[in-house]
């Protein structure tokens, strides 16, 4: 079905940088992918096993030579929402639904209408889902007991103000180590990938110098298994199917979004880099398709890791393919040492991440200019923290659709011609008197119909039992504009007055022949 170029000259020189590339960035994956899961109210293998299939997955059928699958931040609110409503089974059919999605969504050619998605409303989303991620870890940064994992923002917060009394030193001690090796480890060895080490240090501290005076993955979680997952279907049922295919819409979105953005911004690291629009989502399609067929929780394609495998000197695929194989091979190998991770040092990391997703600059940017796009983006995330995020992408949506149709009414225009064209019209009719000429410009559409059925009756004012209709600049009609055409017909006839069409676009002649207008204004009423 598409032809794949990503391999072209590849050679045993491209293998060896594939595979520094993807133990590389296994390495960054493998913490993301077990906080990920537990922020999104399941257990830490979940995301590995989604690192490992999906990874796989979108490295063999995606579009992107560089792109790199796995859990994201994007996906948490959305996930922790069917948990809590659902369970961790319901995720799984979700998760499958989002795959078909995906597929409908390539096949269909839906890739190109991503873009079509106003950026105050990805803008808002994505910081609305930083600070429920950033929010969400501050009770196991406090290390906190006795809290819980609501659905709603504000009940989270009241919960972490009522459980304030059993905040634990030694917690935060070990958050802070974290944090400190997050900011200051950069600057002093670049090259290190500072998320492992920033888990390594200070589970090596609460082990060594705080035993068992903190909680671990272990003792939240029951440790993580070593062993791959047996291939397993989940029970659909009809029922199922109904409640859990809008926020599977939802996750299929999102998912297409972030996984092109992420595709794009490769290209970009890469001149002369074009990925496959319609490849890549079927391949998230086929990833999310068959992940949740071993316990793995959705994935899409993953900016910073992708950035990571194009620095880490990436040249094809295979490299991916590397990474899910390195992250296998830590689950089957150390997974048990996992169990002394403290949570403690999975809140900075989460943190990290929802600090460098929030698009800081891009929110107070829009903000700041005050217009409907402001509006658009103060409600999308207000509604992504307080409410949902499928009701906020389908409120921020309408009202930037709305937004968009209010601006287009004031594009289309009706105005009567000036009398120096008005003359040269009635000589070239041989008319002096009865006869007067009006300008169409603009998009007459369900936008703007109401607009036109507003402006036309004044062409009835006049004596004038000729009217010449100029259309040289009506950019769009649609069924609802051709409507508003077929009553200003109805009006004229009644009042004995002869429409003429001007210069109509040979891209519209078609569309009056199908819709009837053309042969109800008459052949010889059209002049090109």
């Amino acid at each position: 079905m598409f032809k794949d170029n990503r391999y072209l000259n590849y050679n045993a020189a491209g293998f060896q940088k594939d595979l520094i590339a993807g133990i590389t960035v296994g390495i960054v994956a493998i913490p993301l992918g077990m906080a990920f899961a537990i922020a999104s109210g399941v257990k830490p293998e979940y995301g590995l096993y989604s690192t490992i299939v999906a990874g796989l997955l979108v490295a063999l059928f995606g579009g992107s030579r560089f792109q790199i699958a796995g859990p994201t931040g994007a996906f948490i609110p959305i996930l922790l929402a069917i948990v809590l409503q659902y369970g961790y089974e319901d995720l799984l059919i979700a998760g499958f639904l989002a795959g078909v999605f995906l597929i409908i969504m390539s096949l269909a050619g839906i890739s190109s209408l991503i873009h079509f998605v106003p950026r105050s409303v990805t803008i808002g989303f994505t910081t609305g889902i930083a600070v429920i991620i950033f929010t969400g870890q501050l009770g196991n940064f406090l290390g906190l007991t006795g809290t819980k994992q609501n659905e709603f923002f504000h009940e989270n917060m009241i919960g972490l103000t009522q459980q304030f009394h059993t905040i634990n030193f030694y917690s935060i001690a070990i958050a802070l180590i974290g944090l400190a090796v997050i900011i200051f480890l950069p600057k002093i060895a670049p090259r290190i990938p500072i998320l492992l080490v920033a888990l390594l240090i200070p589970t090596i501290v609460s082990v060594l110098v705080f035993p068992g005076k903190l909680e671990t993955i272990g003792t939240a979680f029951g440790g993580i298994p070593n062993s791959f997952p047996p291939f397993k279907i989940p029970e659909f049922t009809f029922t199922k199917i109904l409640n859990l295919w809008q926020p599977a819409l939802i996750i299929a979105s999102l998912g297409a979004i972030e996984s092109l953005l992420s595709a794009v911004v490769a290209d970009s690291m890469n001149e002369g880099e074009k990925h496959n629009s319609k490849r890549e989502l079927m391949g998230q399609g086929i990833a999310n398709l068959i992940t949740p067929l071993f316990g793995g929780i959705p994935a899409t394609g993953a900016i910073a890791r992708t950035a990571t495998n194009i620095r880490s000197g990436a040249v094809s695929p295979v490299s991916g393919v590397v990474q899910s194989v390195f992250v296998l091979a830590f689950l089957l190998l150390f997974a048990p040492y996992a169990s002394y991770i403290p949570l403690a040092a999975m809140a900075p990391i989460l943190m990290f991440v929802a600090w460098n997703m929030s698009a800081r600059k891009a929110f107070t940017h829009i903000l700041s200019i005050r217009t409907g796009d402001s509006l658009v983006l103060l409600i999308t995330f207000l509604l992504t923290i307080f409410v949902n995020l499928t009701v906020a992408v389908q409120v921020g949506l309408l009202i930037s659709a709305l937004s968009f149709l209010r601006k287009m009414s004031g594009k289309l225009s009706l105005s009567e011609a000036k009398p120096s064209e008005v003359e040269i019209v009635k000589v070239a009719f041989g008319n002096k008197d009865l006869l007067d000429k009006y300008i169409i410009e603009g998009p007459l559409f369900f936008g703007t119909a109401k607009v036109f059925e507003d402006k036309y009756p004044k062409i009835f004012t006049t004596n004038a039992t000729k009217i010449i209709l100029d259309m040289e600049h009506l950019s769009v009609l649609d069924a609802t504009g051709e409507a508003v055409l077929f009553t200003l017909l109805e009006d004229a006839d009644k009042s004995g007055i002869q429409i003429i069409i001007k210069r109509l676009p040979k891209s519209k002649i078609a569309l009056f022949k199908s819709s009837g207008l053309y042969d109800k204004i008459g052949e010889e009423n059209f002049f090109m």
